[in-house]
């Protein structure tokens, strides 16, 4: 099998799964109750807490422990008032989450970006008006692996939030970023981000699926989503998920210990594959890779159709996606390719290939002749 759609889902590192282990058994113990094996449990999870927050430059404190980037960002938009006149931005490659939630807030505007997915700062400041409350901005596009300039961005909001302060508006402004694709890859620092919200994902970062968590700065308050035992600050109630928290903490912080390396190594790849690609009919490079994380590479061959090449690859064990994975499965259009310029033929054509600790040069070189197949055998089929 060669997988290369790790910005779809990483597999459990072994390291956190065996961390987690005990704790669905011999340390079962509810994290809340009084006796000492529990307060023993509590302390390995604060612990967890503090190791993940840790690699974003924060303190276990200012996390809420969520079920995924989905609930985060949920939880993020609580912040918005229900203030009619309150506005948010979002840009144009932002995730379902992101985008339902802001079409629930119901006044909204989206953010144009250049033809390699980037946020257009000039568009962001004229919109950016003295109505907007909340501004959610991904860290990295889940399609194209576009890192985008939120340090200037929040650079751009203090302005705003200055001018409003001399003017006597009381409107607050929020910045929110969903960090879920970078982490372990590039360097998420608070304060070099300047955000008052961060996302975070461990199935992003080879810990498990169902568990996030949501950065929330010490001015932000928030509205739980579900009340009950006022656990994590009140703002997500429930028995603590101690297990997967223990693997989230574990699955980071090795990911932090190996980024520069892993980066270098995944960027050679990157080349290597790219150049191996590069004759096929008509084939063009999505994004820019100055300013593209290195485990993607997203590409479109105009005038095919990237489903039929889905399951042509499957059929020889290469596993990869025509996008994010929320859009493809619904068979609907991706917005971010839209945003970037795409022709119809362009997008009905393009295939996300990311790449991640399991993959190496025999698993491009593979992969690299299946594409090539693939595509030569659907062209003759177009030919006759």
């Amino acid at each position: 099998m060669i997988y290369l759609d790790y910005a779809a889902a990483t597999p459990l590192s072994e390291k956190a799964l065996k961390a987690m282990l005990p704790y669905f058994s011999e340390e079962f113990f509810n994290p809340s109750a009084a006796y000492l094996p529990a307060v023993h449990v509590r302390r390995a999870y604060e612990k967890a807490k503090d190791d993940i927050a840790h690699v974003i430059g924060a303190k276990g404190a200012d996390l809420v422990i969520t079920s995924g980037a989905t609930e985060s960002i949920n939880l993020a938009f609580s912040i918005i008032s229900t203030n009619s006149d309150a506005e948010v931005l979002i840009s144009a490659t932002e995730h379902p989450a992101v985008l339902e939630n802001a079409k629930r807030a119901g006044n909204y505007q989206v953010i144009e970006v250049n033809q390699y997915g980037r946020v257009d700062l000039e568009d962001f400041k004229a919109k950016l008006t003295p109505k907007t409350q909340f501004v959610s901005i991904c860290l990295v596009s889940s399609e194209l692996g576009t890192i985008q300039p939120i340090s200037d961005l929040a650079r751009i909001i203090n302005e705003e939030r200055q001018r409003r302060a001399f003017a006597g508006e009381t409107m607050p402004l929020y910045f929110h970023t969903d960090a879920s694709q970078g982490l372990g890859l590039i360097e998420v620092k608070l304060n070099r981000l300047g955000v008052d919200l961060l996302t975070l994902n461990a199935a992003k970062v080879y810990g498990p699926k169902g568990i996030g968590a949501l950065y929330v700065g010490r001015n932000v308050k928030l509205r739980p989503l579900a009340v009950g035992g006022g656990q994590e600050m009140g703002l997500r109630s429930g028995t603590e998920n101690v297990p997967a928290t223990i693997a989230f903490a574990t699955a980071i912080t090795e990911a932090e210990k190996h980024l520069n390396s892993e980066r270098k190594r995944l960027q050679e790849l990157k080349c290597k594959f790219r150049n191996s690609l590069s004759d096929l009919p008509n084939i063009r490079f999505l994004g820019k890779e100055k300013v593209q994380l290195a485990s993607f590479l997203p590409i479109s061959l105009p005038g095919l159709d990237a489903e039929r090449l889905i399951y042509a690859l499957e059929d020889k064990e290469v596993y990869l996606s025509t996008g994010a994975a929320c859009a493809a499965s619904k068979g609907i259009k991706s917005p971010t390719l839209v945003a970037i310029g795409l022709s119809d033929s362009e997008i009905s054509g393009s295939l996300r290939i990311t790449m991640g600790e399991g993959t190496d040069e025999a698993a491009i070189e593979a992969a690299n002749q299946a594409i090539h197949e693939v595509v030569e055998a659907e062209l003759s089929r177009l030919a006759k």
